[in-house]
């Protein structure tokens, strides 16, 4: 569980680094921001999955939705993060797609 954070706290912030260079947005406060998110929702997302392990794929599926719109919701409400919802909603989406689908791939 500790391995698959740090990959995923990794994978999240190189893109929020591209993302605040890219959008010239803070840095900083995003990359905070995106850590704090990812150490509530990974946390969910374990007691989620182990609940519902019958159900694994649903409850990822279920479960990965959700945590692209929480995380949405803290990157956008972190207010020194100066991000519009959209712009929050975007971030949020690229995040949870690239640290997934390169998540998908890792043998664990």
């Amino acid at each position: 569980m500790i391995v698959s954070l740090a990959i995923t706290i990794l994978i999240e912030s190189a893109v929020i680094i591209g993302y605040a260079r890219w959008r010239k947005k803070p840095l900083m406060h995003l990359l905070l921001s995106g850590i704090l998110a990812n150490l509530v929702t990974q946390s969910i997302l374990w007691i989620v999955l182990n609940k519902f392990s019958d159900h694994y794929l649903t409850a990822l599926l279920v479960s990965e939705i959700c945590i692209w719109w929480m995380e949405c919701l803290f990157l956008y409400l972190f207010p020194r993060n100066n991000l519009k919802l959209g712009e929050a909603l975007v971030l949020s989406l690229i995040m949870n797609l690239v640290s997934f689908t390169i998540g998908w791939f890792l043998p664990m």
